[in-house]
């Protein structure tokens, strides 16, 4: 495909690098020197300097031959300018990137009256992934899978754990009852699609694929099922902050929001009347105490900055916090930040990068399954996506068991008839059937891709 991408920040440049490893005709757009230098010294793409929004270098760009075009710039109405430019010289679909809280309730009318396709919004996405990962406080990570029906959740592997150097196919004895599916496993930064062979070690991080109600249950059987969060301390008064904190006191958790700018203080505070919000350095530890911080059930950390986001979170995690997130970007702290004990980390650039890969790839897919959602693992090459099947769709009808499926893929569940199924050598596949597909080694465009060549 030929893709435009206006903006070459931290987003836009992540996307260029994914999208460019998958063979795709990428073009950036960026005003400023520096910005263009660096993507074109370390991407394979084409640069073009010059004002995004402008006709005369979108024209330059390619706009009208191209089949997407992203507006990710920092600015939301050169976004929005760059998508209706764009879609008026020919481009064939475009993606805008708007974040203001202010265009929150005017989304739908602007998208519309713009002929925008898709717009994003990083930072809403990052709450309600962070909001997922306080539904689950055992939980590192959950993706959320047939509009909440089913969920995968990752949890690291401890040396009490029950499960500890037991086979997997020995521990389908005692969760036969249950729904449930070690889909993947992370250790020592690679990921592995299990088989009965798999045997759990310390360390490892195993994805678990489940109904939220037997999750919930396996997770009581490992000594994991934390009491829900009823109150939340966060520092940084961000977008994700006040999204956040909108989702967490709509489902009834009592928020605490400190924030180092004043005037910004007292705008959140008008925003946020239900929330307590304070006007100080929520990194500072002496305000952390005076504040009670570690009364609270959960700790997220939302600051500009990745390191102070980090410290502070592992600070709260020394004090006893049971539930601490921590935003970061940078995905070389990763490691770091793993061995250090800390599990829950998001990337709004990651969360957004996930959503648009899904949506090139469903402009990509004639084959009419369709792809709805796309998760990655571990920030690996391993995926998790979600796929709506109809009539075209091959080898309906016929049991898994005599399926010849690719080596690195795994179907992980399926909803059928609206009832959640958890795949077993018996179980066929039916047009309108929604399916999940855990895939390592190997993008994943369409369904299709999973089965051996005829």
């Amino acid at each position: 495909m030929n893709i435009l991408i206006v903006g070459a920040g931290k987003v836009g440049a992540t996307l260029a690098a994914y999208l460019s490893r998958e063979d795709h005709d990428v073009t950036i757009i960026d005003n400023d020197d520096e910005a263009i230098q660096r993507a074109s010294d370390t991407l394979d793409v084409m640069c073009i300097k010059g004002p995004g929004a402008a006709p005369s270098v979108l024209r330059e760009a390619g706009a009208e031959d191209a089949d997407l075009v992203l507006a990710t710039t920092n600015m939301d109405e050169v976004n929005m300018l760059c998508a209706l430019t764009s879609k008026r010289l020919g481009a064939k679909f475009t993606i805008a990137r708007i974040r203001d809280v202010a265009y929150t309730d005017d989304l739908p009318s602007l998208q519309k009256d713009l002929n925008i396709d898709i717009v994003i919004n990083p930072e809403y996405s990052t709450a309600m992934e962070i909001s997922r990962l306080l539904r689950f406080p055992a939980a590192a990570n959950v993706d959320t899978f047939f509009r909440g029906k089913v969920e995968m959740i990752g949890i690291r592997v401890r040396q009490e754990d029950p499960i500890v150097d037991i086979p997997l196919s020995d521990l389908f004895s005692t969760t036969s009852r249950l729904s449930i599916l070690f889909s993947a496993a992370e250790r020592k930064g690679e990921v592995i699609i299990p088989n009965g062979d798999f045997v759990p070690k310390v360390g490892d991080k195993l994805y678990v694929t489940g109904s939220p109600k037997d999750l919930s249950t396996y997770l009581r059987t490992l000594g994991r099922d934390l009491p829900r969060v009823h109150s939340a301390f966060l520092i940084g008064g961000s977008r994700i902050a006040y999204y956040l904190s909108k989702i967490l006191l709509s489902m009834g958790v009592q928020v605490t929001l400190v924030e180092s700018d004043e005037p910004h203080c007292r705008m959140l505070s008008e925003c946020l009347p239900s929330a307590i919000v304070l006007h100080g350095d929520g990194t500072d530890q002496e305000l952390l105490a005076s504040e009670h911080f570690t009364n609270n059930d959960a700790f997220i950390a939302l600051t500009g900055r990745d390191e102070d986001n980090l410290i502070s979170a592992l600070y709260a995690q020394q004090q006893g916090i049971r539930k601490v997130v921590a935003k970061c970007n940078r995905i070389n702290y990763s490691d770091v930040v793993q061995a250090a004990g800390l599990d829950c980390v998001v990337a709004p650039k990651l969360i957004t990068v996930s959503r648009i890969l899904r949506l090139v790839r469903g402009l990509q897919d004639k084959s009419g399954s369709v792809m709805t959602s796309l998760h990655r693992i571990a920030d690996t090459d391993a995926e998790a996506a979600e796929f709506i099947l109809n009539e075209n769709t091959p080898h309906l009808g016929v049991p898994l068991k005599d399926l010849e499926i690719r080596k690195g893929f795994l179907i992980g569940g399926l909803l059928h008839e609206n009832q959640v199924v958890i795949p077993s050598g018996t179980t066929v596949l039916s047009a309108g059937d929604r399916v999940i597909v855990i895939s390592h080694g190997q993008r994943i465009q369409a369904f299709r891709d999973i089965f051996s060549p005829d």
